[in-house]
């Protein structure tokens, strides 16, 4: 396995993941038997799948300062990836979402498991707040396979606030998108906030700088590097989330097509597409943007209003510029060689990806 490449940091990521997965899970199947659902269902919302960008850009993060991959730092590299799963099925209670991946999110699964087993109460309750408890224990994991990483404790403590603030500001940013959906907001400005803070800084920046705090030596001029890097590709990131989000692939996505319009999402291309919509395609828009019954006919008329006033080409305009200005970020010599390469190797699976 080589450690020098993305593959091969995949790979060793995804073994420490299985590794902790299953001594855990044979802890919460010695607690009872009730217990296996939970088990079984984060494992395979874990393990089956996921391109683990976080915790690769922690790696890349941490080899950019001179540290040496092992075990041990894999492991702590890792753990990122269960804060990431805390957020999706958080993240899919919130929206609503009935699918993830191709298959039912995590409280649908739930609620079926109460109706299967005909239990007492409400099916759909049940099924949230399982799937609350689930994105909780796996917060709780991602804490504990950091502790027990085996890295020296004074590599983990000088971690700890870079990683507390991640979650902090994903909390945020989370809370963020929640308030613009309640708010109807066509505001740019906020859009662009709600990207920056939702996705940006917790899946690229704050991983960059959780990996180079775990190394045993780092810079502030080494951090500011990943700051100009991570804050512009993590919104490119995003906004192309939020066009896959529109006008995604099922087959690719996992998500029934438009999912973002029928949740009636606050995305930058909505906020461009409210700003530049003529009087007859405002009120065509408000038409069907937002209901949840929205058919693939109400959909394509939503998506040629968003192709129509322009709105997606200025996106892609949007998407092309914060990638420029992350890729020019690299012209520094105070991040490793290998880094750098492996930093411009993931501009292209942040931004030119179908899912």
């Amino acid at each position: 396995m080589d450690l020098n490449d993305i593959r091969g940091l995949t790979d060793a990521i995804n073994g420490e993941l299985r590794l902790f997965f299953e001594r855990e899970s044979a802890y919460l199947s010695d607690i009872g038997s009730e217990l296996e659902p939970v088990a079984d269902s984060i494992g395979h919302f874990l393990l089956d799948s996921g391109k683990r960008l976080r915790p690769l850009f922690a790696a890349i993060g941490y080899l950019g300062v001179g540290g040496g991959i092992t075990p041990q730092a894999i492991k702590a590299l890792s753990s990122l990836e269960l804060v990431h799963v805390c957020a999706l099925m958080h993240d899919d209670v919130m929206d609503a979402s009935d699918t993830r991946r191709g298959a039912p999110s995590i409280h649908k699964q739930f609620e079926e498991l109460h109706r299967t087993n005909n239990l007492h109460g409400s099916s759909a309750q049940f099924g949230v707040a399982s799937a609350i408890l689930l994105g909780d224990l796996a917060l709780i994991w991602s804490a504990k396979m950091l502790h027990e990483s085996g890295l020296a404790s004074d590599q983990i403590l000088q971690s700890l606030p870079i990683y507390d603030e991640m979650r902090v500001e994903l909390m945020a940013g989370q809370y963020l998108d929640v308030y613009e959906q309640a708010l109807a907001s066509e505001s740019l400005e906020r859009s662009l906030k709600v990207a920056r803070y939702k996705s940006g800084k917790y899946s690229i920046e704050r991983p960059l700088h959780f990996g180079a705090t775990l190394a045993p030596k780092y810079s502030q001029e080494q951090l500011n590097v990943y700051s100009r890097y991570g804050l512009p590709l993590g919104e490119a990131f995003q906004l192309r989330d939020d066009v896959i989000g529109v006008f995604g692939d099922p087959a690719i996505t996992g998500k029934p097509a438009g999912d973002d319009l029928r949740e009636g999402k606050r995305t930058v291309l909505i906020a461009i597409t409210s700003s530049e919509v003529n009087s007859s395609q405002r009120n065509e828009f408000a038409k069907y943007f937002g209901q949840n019954d929205l058919d693939l006919r109400g959909v394509e008329k939503l998506r040629q209003i968003i192709v129509d006033t322009g709105a997606l080409k200025r996106v892609e305009t949007l998407i092309e510029e914060m990638t420029s200005n992350a890729r020019n970020a690299l012209n520094n010599d105070g991040i490793a060689p290998q880094a750098k390469t492996l930093l411009e190797e993931m501009i292209t699976a942040a931004t030119k990806r179908s899912s």
